[in-house]
């Protein structure tokens, strides 16, 4: 038997689908419905808003970059224990190909509500539900949510139209409200970690999806039969053996972490130990290896450099031979310096001979697939990794030339080697599909520690 679940799509991106989704997750959760949260896509920051809202560790699902198996045993295994699952779209319903909302919600049989952004049209917003819903057959349009009525006027409106020309019920209209508004800053919005939402917003932003959105309708929807989901599997690399413990840099700094690979790690028996580079002077005892994911080292660059006593630990530590492996901040981290936009340039660790600069403009976005060149920490040479990379900073080699465990598709070298036993690299890796390279930096962790 199928869960109620449902995914909450927007026509484009800004259309107010992330906000209206955590007030969908925080109103059933105050009714008392154990609410599970995913995300469609590779996105880091909204599940951490998730998170804040549901109480329950959210989950990302992206068929592109997993593949269908992995999305729908983590939908069952996940979902299994929750009342309701909500699924958060990405971008536009149908952008992004395999990635897309669409093909997630065709690919779990899910009803679909669509947050259409109302301010500027009135009528015409029928227009665009009517091509949304008749788009894609495959694609169960369950509902529409409008999003920046300006009066009850435009309420009528937009609702006599969408109710004389299209079969999608409207569930609701918001009014435009400035005090649920999420900043936002060059990677995305703020992170759940830093409470954008907390007290009064929270609290309004509740308010206004319970008196202005039909949730006993929206309920119903979530429980319309869907296929049967496979059962629930268990997360099981191979290669377990005696724990070992993995340092797991997690901080303001760093914070950009798939927790389906923290859950790899410890199934292949790492014990996972955080620290913050930027609060802790030393390393936690007893460490066989280090993961340093990604987030804002440069929102915090001068106070990671400040900590040199963590930065020594840090460099000591691959420098006997301990395995390291960094993703895009975390590589940061490990360069020779990192540069923000004004100029100021902060030593960091110095694995690297690397100056990363931060830039105005987005320099890399999109999924990748690193093929594997030499052995190393994550897979063996031949091997075909999975992930997806999204940053604003570039390196400055300086010419200097550094082995790379892998390339990308148009031949770009990517997870740069150091000390032997250090990886790191821009890209964000999700081992959903090789859940083996959790096990291999598991086992090597073990062999360092020998």
């Amino acid at each position: 038997m199928s869960r109620p679940a449902l995914l909450i799509a927007g026509t484009h991106s800004g259309c107010g689908k992330t906000t209206i989704t955590l007030g969908v997750m925080a109103a059933l959760a105050r009714r008392g419905l154990a609410v599970q949260p995913f995300k469609c896509g590779p996105d880091f920051i909204d599940p951490s808003l998730h998170r804040l809202v549901a109480g329950r560790v959210s989950r990302n699902l992206d068929v592109r970059m997993c593949g269908v198996d992995w999305v729908r045993q983590t939908f069952a295994r996940h979902g299994s224990s929750a009342d309701v699952a909500v699924v958060e779209g990405v971008m536009g319903l149908f952008d992004g190909g395999a990635g897309s909302a669409a093909t997630l919600a065709k690919t779990l049989d899910l009803p679909v509500l669509l947050v259409v952004d109302v301010r500027s049209a009135a009528e015409s917003v029928a227009a665009v539900v009517h091509g949304f819903a008749t788009l894609d057959a495959g694609v169960r349009l369950a509902g529409v949510i409008g999003n920046g009525i300006g009066s009850d006027k435009h309420r009528q409106m937009v609702a006599e139209a969408i109710g004389a020309h299209c079969a999608v019920p409207l569930l609701g209209c918001l009014p435009r409200s400035e005090a649920v508004a999420i900043p936002s800053r060059h990677l995305g919005l703020h992170m759940g970690e830093e409470h954008p939402l907390t007290g009064t917003g929270l609290a309004r932003l509740i308010e206004l999806i319970e008196t202005h959105v039909d949730l006993e309708r929206l309920v119903r929807i979530a429980a319309t039969p869907r296929r049967e989901e496979p059962a629930p599997g268990e997360t099981t690399p191979a290669n377990a053996g005696a724990p070992v413990r993995i340092g797991v840099a997690r901080d303001a700094a760093f914070c950009f972490y798939y927790e389906d690979n923290l859950d790899l790690l410890r199934a292949a028996d790492a014990e996972l130990v955080f620290f913050s580079p930027l609060d802790d002077d030393r390393l936690p005892p007893d460490l066989a290896g280090l993961y340093l994911g990604g987030g804002y080292p440069e929102l915090h660059a001068r106070r990671l450099s400040d900590n040199r006593a963590m930065m020594a630990q840090v460099r000591a530590f691959a420098e006997i031979g301990r395995p390291v492996y960094g993703e895009c901040g975390g590589f940061m981290y490990l360069c020779r310096s990192l540069a923000d936009l004004d100029g100021h340039e902060f030593p960091m660790a110095g694995l690297y001979p690397f100056a990363a600069r931060m830039q105005t403009r987005l320099r890399s976005l999109g999924y990748r697939r690193p093929q594997v060149v030499q052995d190393c920490l994550l897979a063996p040479a031949g091997a075909v990794l999975h992930g997806h990379e999204f940053h604003y900073s570039t390196i400055d080699t300086d010419g200097v030339a550094v082995p790379a465990a892998y390339v990308l598709e148009e031949g770009r070298p990517e997870g740069f080697v150091a000390c032997g036993q250090t990886l790191a690299g821009y890209v964000h890796l999700h081992w959903g599909r090789t859940p083996e390279a959790a096990a291999r930096f598991v086992e090597a962790c073990r062999a360092a520690a020998r």
